[in-house]
Parts: C-alpha cells; structure tokens; sequence
C-alpha cells in the first residue's frame, strides 16, 4: 500500500493501529499531567477543541467550508477522535483518582 491515490496516502493498517496508540497515549498523558497540576477535570477538553478548531482554521484557505472539511479523510478524523478519547480518558482517571483519595501536588 504504497503511493497515493486520488489525493490521499494510503495507509496501513499496522501504521493505523500504531498511531492511534501513539495519539491516544500523547492526549491522555498531556491530559492527565494538566488535571494534575490545573485541578480542573475538564480544562484539557476545552484546550483539545481549541486545539482543533484552530488546526482547522489556520490551514484553511478559501472556498467552500465543508469541501475543505471533506479533504481530510478517514484517518484523519479517527487520530482526531483518538486524542480527544484520550483527553476524556485522562480527565476521568484523574477524577476517579481524587475519589479515591489520592492527592496528586
């Protein structure tokens, strides 16, 4: 699965399964830290929509908003789905954490 076709790389499914992986655990390990030290459970999720929203814009030139929305493709929406996962994940770990009575600083 070399080259590309019709615009987009392909890729595969070993590349996808690892870089989900990869992206999953970057977001969860930023998230967790931040709660960590912000004390807040849901910040990092507001800082990854911020984080998006902004990819998208600053990249976005001109024409129709939904065919640029249309140019990224699949795996492309399923790393961002992944880090935003991970960020949930990584609020929720903490927040169960201080349940339980850990203290973290």
């Amino acid at each position: 699965m070399n080259g590309t076709e019709g615009g987009s790389l392909e890729v595969n499914i070993f590349q996808l399964i690892i870089g989900i992986v990869i992206i999953f655990v970057l977001f969860f390990g930023m998230s967790f830290i931040l709660n960590m030290l912000l004390k807040t459970t849901y910040l990092p999720v507001l800082f990854y929509a911020i984080f998006i929203i902004g990819w998208l814009v600053a990249y976005y030139e001109s024409g129709s908003w939904i065919d640029y929305l249309g140019e990224y493709g699949i795996v492309d929406v399923i790393y961002a789905l992944m880090g935003l996962a991970g960020v949930l994940v990584g609020g929720l770990t903490i927040q169960k954490l201080r349940k339980l009575g850990y203290k973290m600083f």
